[in-house]
């Protein structure tokens, strides 16, 4: 289970690969300002957290443009989890409830 409540949020990359590279399983929303379908994400993102053992995080490519080529960031919400500092696995499937993200979290932990 892990330690945190609710979902870090990130200002850019260099604070996001601080996060990927310390921590062993980390999933994170790609979301903007303004999008219905990330803000209503943040409480399924907060369940995530206090049911999983992954690290959560959110982050606005828009603070920093460079993620959103480094990451193919094309639509948000985007969920990407990372292991041991690499990506594993995406969804980008706009609003997805707390047992698929859970599921999607669980599958790609240990493949």
């Amino acid at each position: 289970m892990s330690q945190h409540q609710r979902p870090h949020r990130l200002t850019g990359g260099a604070e996001l690969d601080d996060l990927v590279a310390t921590e062993p399983l980390v999933l994170v929303e790609f979301y903007t300002k303004g999008c219905g379908k990330c803000q209503s994400m943040e409480p399924i993102l907060g369940n995530v957290a206090r049911v999983t053992d992954a690290t959560v995080a959110m982050v606005n490519p828009g603070d920093d443009i460079s993620l959103m080529d480094e990451f193919d960031i094309r639509s948000v919400p985007t969920l990407i989890l990372f292991r041991d500092g690499e990506p594993v696995a995406r969804l980008a499937d706009g609003f997805v409830p707390t047992d698929e993200v859970v599921a999607f979290v669980e599958e790609h932990a240990s493949d």
